[in-house]
């Protein structure tokens, strides 16, 4: 099947994308300094562009009627915290993407107990393995249809010390969750290993 890129409408184009670039690690991402109430909500298209100072940057798709309250959050209070989910927290993950009215929290709603944050005012969630405090760097507009790319600086990282193994993460002791097309997600399969090769990465 050939398909001409020119001709598809913004949903066609989504509907490819989100099959073809998997699986997508997710930020789920807090935001909201006190006195506003935490809001939580998962991102998919989510990577680092910065190795040092280390950077996150994830896409924030644009509602028909209004902006999400996670990049008014981030762009009123200038920081933020990406947490990385377990596959324990799969289902509390995924209903975090429902839409709530402002002012609710939707860390409260799923029972999702919060803790402060050491360098910025927006909590942390206790129960993963890893949350990156992130100060807000930019916001970059791709297109008129596309999603809002936010630009973070990370600043402090939180990690459970049973995942940390000579000094690195140990990916099969977090347990990451995985995003494919529609509302599919994968698990951490077979890890293979591979001696390092000259000069590479």
């Amino acid at each position: 099947m050939f398909i001409d890129a020119a001709e598809l409408d913004p949903a066609s184009t989504y509907r490819l994308l989100v099959g073809s670039v998997v699986p997508r690690p997710i930020a789920w991402v807090t935001s909201g300094a006190a006195p506003k109430p935490t809001n939580l909500a998962p991102f998919s298209s989510f990577a680092w562009v910065s190795q040092h100072p280390a950077m996150l940057g994830f896409t924030v798709n644009r509602r028909a009627e209004s902006r999400k309250d996670t990049i008014e959050n981030i762009e009123e209070d200038g920081e933020f915290v990406v947490n990385i989910a377990t596959e324990s927290l799969l289902e509390r993950l995924h209903a975090s993407s429902e839409w709530m009215p402002k002012g609710q929290s939707e860390a409260q709603q799923l029972g999702l107990e919060t803790v402060a944050s050491r360098f910025v005012g927006v909590p942390r969630l206790a129960a993963v393995p890893i949350s990156m405090e992130c100060r807000y760097d930019r916001t970059i507009e791709f297109s008129p249809t596309g999603g809002q790319f936010v630009v973070g600086t990370v600043v402090a990282w939180h990690i459970a010390d049973d995942v940390m193994v000579d000094g690195r993460i140990d990916t099969a002791r977090v347990r990451p969750i995985g995003r494919l097309a529609g509302p599919r997600y994968s698990g951490l399969a077979e890890v293979v290993e591979f001696p390092p090769v000259p000069g590479g990465g």
